[in-house]
């Protein structure tokens, strides 16, 4: 593909604008011209390619009332029509499942082939009503629909499972590797996590196992980095627990691995994911993780004992439980953490991006039947 047209909803520094800058960055240095169409018009969170060319549309925003909601999709459609047939593409993807909808609809009759990408697991994620039967009619038309996992492919019919490739999320070598604190220094050592505060993240969850273990462990903090709608609640939870000198919410971060090499253990709290970035990155930054084996992505990318210990989901003993195990015990976390990088070979940009490409010609052979 010599002209590829991305189309996201919007530029929010979250888990699908990360995996699609990594992709469009690698797309880019492999010679191909990258158009990037977004329904906002914000800034990128994320530092993209200089040849990444941005067309953004400005038409995000929330609607009043169906009525309104109709209106503003049907000027997103032909906005987005416009701009694709202006972007002259061999072929479109898109991300995210209510703008792979508005693609497809944007699309149809213009004989470019269109690859929409799920970017979590939907069946947990609903959709709504309307753009659930929407999505139900439009994938068959998709040439290629992409999910992250197994479980995700699984939530659609057979007409769409027939045209379903799977492709895991690519992971970036670390720039360094974190360095364990010296033996004598037991001053002061910190969990990470990272990600949207809202509720399939399961900080809520987190923050409860932390405060279970905290007295005994008076060493040891927690930062959830990210922002989002929970935030009033998990503040509320900090206080309540009488922890705001030990739990810390500083927010977003447009350079997660330098707050990962800083840390020493990585905790994934998810109540479902789709394939977590933010995992993968501890992981190749050389940190111990724990994560509760959540529908979707953590059993993929974990091996269990091997470079990271998985535990029950949403259950906020497990969690204590583990991160006790883990805070205790130096070695296994040394162990677990030399281990660990070894998911950058196992998820390799080329490998990630050779998928892609494989993924794109079927799209072209299908869009020329």
């Amino acid at each position: 593909m010599s002209r590829l047209t991305l189309v996201i909803s919007s530029l929010l520094g979250g888990g699908a604008e990360r995996v699609m800058t990594i992709l469009a960055n690698g797309w880019v240095s492999r010679g191909t011209q990258v158009t990037l169409v977004t329904l906002d018009d914000r800034a990128p969170f994320y530092a993209q390619d200089p040849g990444v060319s941005r067309l953004p549309l400005g038409l995000a925003g929330i609607s009043a009332n169906v009525v309104d909601a109709l209106a503003r999709n049907l000027r997103r459609v032909r906005a987005l029509r416009l701009a694709i047939r202006g972007s002259r593409p061999d072929a479109v993807v898109s991300f995210g499942d209510v703008t792979n909808v508005l693609t497809l609809l944007a699309t149809r009759g213009l004989g470019i082939p269109v690859v929409v990408s799920e970017r979590s697991d939907p069946a947990f994620c609903p959709i709504g009503n309307a753009f659930g039967i929407l999505r139900r009619w439009l994938y068959p038309h998709a040439d290629v629909v992409v999910v992250q996992s197994g479980e995700a492919r699984r939530f659609f019919s057979a007409a769409i499972q027939a045209r379903t490739d799977v492709i895991p999320n690519p992971v970036l070598p670390a720039g360094a590797l974190r360095k364990e604190n010296a033996e004598e220094d037991h001053s002061s050592k910190t969990v990470i996590a990272i990600g949207r505060l809202s509720k399939e993240k399961g900080f809520d969850l987190l923050i409860d196992a932390f405060a279970r273990i905290a007295p005994e462990r008076r060493e040891w903090s927690l930062d959830i980095w990210g922002e989002g709608p929970d935030r009033p609640l998990l503040e509320k939870m900090v206080v309540e627990n009488g922890l705001a000198e030990r739990i810390r919410l500083p927010g977003q971060t447009r350079s997660p691995q330098e707050q990962l090499l800083r840390a020493d253990l990585f905790v994934l709290s998810s109540r479902f994911e789709g394939f977590p970035n933010a995992l993968c990155e501890a992981m190749a930054c050389g940190l111990p993780v724990l994560a509760a084996n959540c529908p979707s992505g953590p059993r993929q990318i974990i091996r269990d004992g091997v470079d990271g210990i998985l535990v029950p989901p949403q259950d906020p003993l497990a969690l204590a439980l583990g991160m006790s195990r883990l805070m205790d015990d130096r070695e296994l976390r040394q162990q677990l953490g030399s281990r660990a990088p070894e998911v950058v070979s196992r998820f390799d940009l080329d490998r990630i991006l050779s998928l892609w490409e494989a993924a794109l010609e079927r799209a072209a052979r299908r869009g020329r039947t």
